[in-house]
């Protein structure tokens, strides 16, 4: 399906809850699988980090032992599942890429079974509870949208979410969809009023980038209570996955604390016509952006 086509895309959302084994966790999720594609998705889309608990919440160098080559195990257990359902499946492992060099990667499973192509994040936090500098290089591969036969998918991963920059290139280059495997929770001690506003802005920057490039988003999210190896007070994931169409409106929107499959019907074809009434990328002044280039304007 190339650029500017006009068809259906059947989207499998699944939003999980996940313990410290990784062997189940992956079971689960091949069961969600199937489920997705029996209900007709031809694309499916895990969430963040989907084999294990997110273990960035401190630094522990023992965590590494949960990293593997791509390829490696959990693509060809992917990769037979998605030749056998025949459906493209969008996975997200913590990559070892050698010793000492680890990634935050999406990767991408076509139909056949082969490795479509991959994206390592770009974006790295470095916050209480989320550790990842000490586990992840930064990307190296860009913001390059990985061709298959589902379209031209804009992979992105979780803090990358948060910058239009991202989004943008991923557009210019071509993606059709954006997608961002996530894993987002509160602090529980947070009051609710902030945990709201937490998960408002999360929603909302996305859905802009929906809008600001004429493209449909698929956001999916992890679920459940997720203990601080060292006593603190853990994370609660905030689940609601989404799928927003090409101007931020809602197609699906998931539970808070639920895990859920939902497969979401996306039409392509409406990024031409509204990209044809809301021409931003026609108006954008490239002329006058080079201080985007700077970390800032003093």
């Amino acid at each position: 399906m190339s650029a500017n086509s006009s068809g259906v895309v059947k989207v499998g959302v699944i939003q999980q809850a996940n313990t410290a084994d990784t062997d189940a966790n992956l079971a689960k999720s091949i069961a969600q699988i199937r489920v997705a594609a029996a209900r007709g998705a031809a694309l499916v889309v895990l969430q963040e980090l989907h084999r294990g608990l997110y273990f960035c919440q401190q630094e522990d160098v023992d965590q590494f032992d949960l990293a593997e080559p791509i390829p490696g195990p959990s693509t060809q257990v992917l990769g037979q599942l998605a030749k056998e359902l025949n459906i493209v499946i969008v996975a997200s492992l913590f990559e070892k890429r050698a010793t000492g060099l680890h990634h935050n990667t999406a990767v991408v499973l076509e139909r056949d079974g082969s490795i479509a192509g991959k994206y390592r994040k770009m974006h790295i936090p470095d916050d209480p509870g989320f550790y990842e500098k000490f586990y992840f290089t930064p990307g190296d591969l860009g913001f390059q949208p990985i061709e298959t036969s589902v379209g031209k998918l804009g992979i992105l991963v979780c803090w990358d979410q948060w910058f239009p920059e991202a989004a943008r290139l991923m557009a210019m280059a071509g993606a059709e969809l954006l997608i961002y495997p996530t894993a987002i929770g509160w602090n529980p001690q947070d009051e609710q009023a902030e945990k709201d506003r937490q998960r408002d802005a999360w929603t909302t920057v996305q859905r802009a980038h929906a809008i600001a490039n004429g493209v449909p988003v698929v956001s999916v999210n992890r679920v459940g209570h997720e203990a601080d190896p060292a006593g603190g007070a853990g994370l609660d994931f905030w689940g609601s996955s989404f799928v927003a169409g090409p101007q931020g409106e809602f197609l699906y929107r998931a539970s808070i604390d639920q895990e859920e499959t939902q497969v979401v019907d996306i039409d392509l074809g409406r990024s031409e016509d509204v990209r044809r009434i809301w021409p931003y990328l026609r108006d954008r002044r490239i002329d006058h952006y080079g201080d985007l280039l700077k970390i800032y304007r003093d």
